[in-house]
This record gives C-alpha cells, sequence and structure tokens, in this order.
C-alpha cells in the first residue's frame, strides 16, 4: 500500500515545475458551446462568445469575456470544481495549453459543432467531434512525453473524467435549419437521421477508449423546443415548447442510452454515464419558481420577439438586470445560476438525472 500511495502522490518534475500528475483529477471535454471554453476565439468562425456581456460573472476573468457562451461558468467548469479540479481545463486551441497545465484536463469543444462534420456550416468554421478527437490524440501523445507511457495511461485511466455534451447543433443547425438543411430533410427521414448521429458518436467514443479514456459522462440532447429561439421563431405561447425540436430529441435521446448500455458491456473496463439534461432542463423550465428562478422563457442577453430570442448577446443587445433570476443568459444557452443546478445533479444526483451512477461515484472509482 505504501508503495501505493506513493506513486499516486508522485511528482513529476516537468519543465522545471513540480506537478501532482494523479492530483486533483482531470476533466477532458468534448462538445458544443454549451461546454466551449473559448477554443472558438482561435478560429475563424461565425459562433463566438469573446465579446461582452459574455463573462460578466465570470470571477476568474474579473469578468471580461473568455469565449464562454454564458454570463459565468459553463457546466463543465462547475463540474471540475465540485470534483475538485484544481483549475478550469484549458482550450486546447489556447498558446499555453502545454506541457504541465493539461494535467488538468483539456476542453476541445466548440461553439457550432456537432456529432456529424457538416454540423455548424452556417459558422463558416467550428470543431466537429471527429477533429475534437484528432486533437486529443495529440494531446495523449504529449501526456506520454510528460508522464511517460505507462503513468500516462494510467493517470488517464484512474484520475480523468471525459465528458461529451453535443447533438444540438446537429438538430438546431442542420437538420431542423428552415433553409440551409433542406437537402438533408429531404434526403433523410428523423430516423435515419437519428441513427446517422448514433452510428457516428459510437464511432467517436470508442476512438477516446482506443486512446485510454475509461471513465465517460455522456450528456443527451436537451428539450431544444423551449430555448428561446426556438420559441420566439415558432411564436408559442410562454408556457409552451416547440414540438418537432423536442421530440427529435427525445427520438435521439432514447437511441442514445441503448449505445451507452451497449457500449458500457462491450468495452472492457469503460464506464458510461447517461447525464438525462433533458429532463433535468424539462424540470427547470416546469417548476422554475421552485428554483428561485422569475423567467424561463425569456433571454437574459439577446434580442427581438416576446423572448429575446433572435439576436445573439453582444455589446448592443439587451441586457437583463436580475441575472441569476433568468434559466437562459441568451436565445440558446443556460445562465450560469442554471447550470450550477445542472451541475448539482450531473455531480451528486439520483438515477432519474444520472445513471448508472453520478458523477462523485464514477470519480472516485
Amino acid at each position: 500500500m505504501a508503495a501505493v500511495a506513493a506513486a499516486l502522490c508522485a511528482a513529476a518534475v516537468v519543465r522545471g515545475e513540480v506537478v501532482d500528475e494523479f492530483g486533483a483529477g482531470a476533466s477532458f471535454i468534448f462538445g458544443d458551446s454549451l461546454v466551449d471554453a473559448g477554443n472558438n476565439n482561435y478560429i475563424p468562425s461565425l459562433s463566438k462568445a469573446n465579446m461582452t456581456p459574455n463573462g460578466i460573472d465570470f470571477t476568474a476573468s474579473g469578468g471580461m469575456p473568455t469565449g464562454r457562451f454564458t454570463n459565468g461558468r459553463t457546466i463543465a467548469d462547475i463540474i471540475g470544481e465540485m470534483l475538485g479540479q484544481a483549475d478550469y481545463s484549458p482550450p486546447f486551441l489556447a498558446p499555453n495549453t502545454t506541457g504541465g497545465a493539461i494535467l488538468n484536463g483539456v476542453n476541445y469543444a466548440s461553439g457550432g459543432a456537432g456529432i456529424l462534420n457538416a454540423t455548424g456550416k452556417i459558422f463558416v468554421n467550428r470543431i466537429g467531434m471527429d477533429l475534437q478527437v484528432d486533437y486529443f490524440n495529440i494531446t495523449r501523445k504529449q501526456l506520454d512525453d510528460l508522464l511517460g507511457p505507462d503513468r500516462a495511461k494510467e493517470f488517464l485511466r484512474r484520475k480523468a473524467i471525459f465528458s461529451v455534451t453535443v447533438g444540438s447543433n446537429d438538430f438546431l443547425n442542420n437538420y431542423l435549419m428552415p433553409v440551409l438543411s433542406t437537402g438533408t430533410r429531404i434526403s433523410e427521414s428523423p430516423d435515419g437521421f437519428v441513427n446517422d448521429l448514433i452510428f457516428h458518436l459510437r464511432d467517436q467514443l470508442t476512438r477516446l477508449y482506443t486512446l485510454d479514456a475509461r471513465k465517460f459522462v455522456v450528456a443527451n440532447v436537451g428539450p431544444l423546443g423551449c430555448i428561446p429561439y426556438q420559441k420566439t421563431i415558432n411564436r408559442v405561447g410562454e408556457d409552451e415548447c416547440v414540438k418537432l425540436p423536442n421530440q427529435m430529441a427525445a427520438q435521439y435521446n432514447g437511441k442514445l442510452r441503448e449505445l451507452l448500455i451497449e457500449l458500457n458491456g462491450d468495452l472492457p473496463g469503460a464506464r458510461f454515464c447517461l447525464a438525462n439534461v433533458y429532463d433535468l432542463v424539462m424540470e427547470l423550465i416546469t417548476n422554475y419558481p421552485n428554483y428561485g428562478f422569475e423567467t424561463a422563457s425569456v433571454a437574459c442577453c439577446g434580442n427581438g420577439g416576446s423572448y429575446d430570442g433572435l439576436v445573439p448577446c453582444g455589446p448592443t443587445t439587451s441586457l437583463c438586470d436580475a441575472r441569476t433570476k433568468h434559466v437562459f443568459w441568451d436565445p440558446y444557452h443556460p445562465s450560469e445560476a442554471a447550470n450550477v443546478l445542472l451541475a448539482k445533479y450531473i455531480v451528486d444526483g439520483d438515477s432519474k438525472y444520472i445513471s448508472p451512477m453520478n458523477l462523485r461515484k464514477l470519480f472516485s472509482l
């Protein structure tokens, strides 16, 4: 036991700095703008959040925008904090994401990204899931150089959580797009499209497994028909959501649950947890006063229509006074206050919202 304890506390001298490689653990984060920590700042993309008032409540930056698509921390930031991670996982494309910094984990997420490479074309550039996994392969080689192959493998398998929050854009900015997606919708039924997503996601998750990822949390797609953007363009009432996006999300989510059960059986040593974001957000939207919110339909930062749901958040859009009282920060994304609640249920909740175990249990294995 003493030898194991010594190994766990072993400090590697990396480029002149002492790094506790098995300290507080690491989060490797994949996905879209719900968890992007600033990767899109480094690419020519129309999907950006590096302008005020985004980040107005992000303490680490002194209230300045970082490229996060919310007023404060993302759900991934908060989960990392709750699990004792020493610092936020830095964006892969940031120039200082090298050396010892990668032992906190790395964030590969990109606003506009999807499971399919075609998703998000409207934004010109984004880092889709295939490329995000390619980028992790680069990090994987850096970890070998940093720790040596055996310890890198142990670090990843024991102390790293791989979180995947993707799929929303495959519907919002691909299949359900009014104009750009007509080719997709004519050629593919909803069933065919969902099956296509699952086929590609299976491949992406399996690739991560072959690179020594073992502890996964995969979020399902939230109730897309309830976001201010969808409610605005479809002109539904305050307590209503748009049916088709929610039906498609539910259809995908059912297949995702089956996929993760299958992977848990097929990939030795892997633990795939399903974060039931759909039901969590639905609970928040339906019973928002119980959680201290004043509205679950109007964006805090945005413009256009009944719910300020057309124009994305930026320096010229209107900004609400009570940011902690809005479930939605902008036409698409939850506020930090909502993210805090969602994270609590995913880290410490029961099997209704996170299964087969919560993240605290997964992390402790």
